[in-house]
């Protein structure tokens, strides 16, 4: 079950930072921009607490599309792990497409009904059960990469597309024909602060600072409007983002030709387009902006379709200042908005 109390939630957080032993089994941390689950002892680099999700058992993670760490091995060192049972994960882990049957475990010593057993009486579902979600949250990850169903089905171990197919719905809620549905969410460095980068299979839907006030309000409508579920990964639109915005911090971009696939009313659209369509270092305010789309008397809705942009720097929102010439709000702050300008008309007469 998800912990949603305050306190609870905060208490796990201390805990995870903490590297707390005593919390072992208590409860399981899931991170949203990796795409991993964790055990309260874990070495790893410690997660921002808005990128975290509690969960009390195991089951719900794995079902959610979460992997298990590699550096704490959450199924395999979870408390009073049996020898055998130990091995039997660390079977799956190392070939996880592969389906261990009871045989083999035989074969090597390892009893299945202890590990069955054990399975049961920890996590509430069988070691079959854990095996099956294990290859499912592969198979969403290369679904998501743009491979195959058949191909993904028979490299997962199924004699069928069908058996495949209903295991995945049944598991994850769609079919894999609609995987590229799925919103994929990543994490990278800038030298204004971290962003996330948000994907559907058509473009890039969300650029913002992971600082952003009101973003986990923008996830949810993304999830809305796209009737689709947001998972840690990435796909070919992520990476040109990332790789583009790179090169306009380096100096050396001043347009943008990766994908994009922002929803939004047809008034919205026109606004962001007439954004993009700005020179570079340009700036503007919201009335000029008006008259550009042909709607003088909408000032208003200018405004606020500028701050229901999704997608900063590539609509570059930043570039409207006060009819004054004066800063006016930004969603990322106005010290990096600031920045932005300055950049920009610094690098005015250099990149592509």
């Amino acid at each position: 079950m998800k912990l949603t109390d305050p306190a609870d939630i905060q208490r796990c957080y201390q805990a995870l930072v903490d590297r707390s032993p005593e919390h072992v089994g208590a409860f399981y941390a899931a991170v949203r921009t990796t795409g991993i689950f964790c055990l309260p002892t874990c070495r790893a680099r410690k997660p921002k607490a808005e990128n975290v999700d509690f969960y009390s058992d195991i089951k719900e993670p794995l079902a959610l599309g979460f992997r298990p760490c590699k550096v704490c091995r959450p199924t395999e060192n979870a408390p009073d792990v049996p020898p055998q049972v130990a091995r039997a994960v660390a079977l799956v882990r190392e070939q996880p497409k592969r389906r261990i049957q009871d045989g083999e475990l035989r074969e090597l010593g390892i009893s299945p009904e202890l590990v069955r057993r054990w399975f049961q009486k920890h996590h509430g579902f069988s070691f079959q059960a854990y095996q099956r979600m294990l290859r499912i949250n592969l198979a969403m990850a290369e679904l998501k990469e743009g491979r195959s169903a058949t191909d993904v089905a028979l490299d997962s171990g199924y004699e069928s597309l069908s058996g495949f197919a209903y295991t995945y719905k049944k598991m994850t809620g769609a079919a894999p024909s609609q995987a590229a549905q799925q919103l994929v969410l990543h994490r990278f460095p800038t030298p204004l602060g971290p962003m996330f980068v948000c994907a559907s299979g058509n473009g890039v839907c969300l650029l913002e600072f992971t600082d952003r006030r009101m973003l986990e309000t923008e996830f949810r409508d993304l999830q809305r409007s796209f009737r689709a579920r947001i998972l840690a990964g990435e796909n070919a639109h992520t990476r040109q983002a990332v790789s583009e915005i790179q090169e306009y911090f380096a100096g050396t971009r001043r347009e943008f030709s990766v994908a994009l696939d922002a929803p939004g009313s047809a008034f919205q659209r026109s606004v962001w387009d007439a954004l993009r369509a700005m020179r570079f270092g340009e700036v503007t305010h919201y009335a000029d902006l008006a008259q550009r789309i042909g709607a003088p008397g909408s000032v208003r809705a200018v405004a606020g379709a500028n701050g229901a942009n999704r997608i900063a720097i590539i609509i570059p929102c930043h570039r409207i200042i006060g009819k004054d010439g004066s800063l006016t709000g930004y969603g990322g702050g106005l010290a990096r908005k600031e920045w932005l300008l300055a950049h920009e008309r610094q690098n005015r007469q250099t990149g592509v």
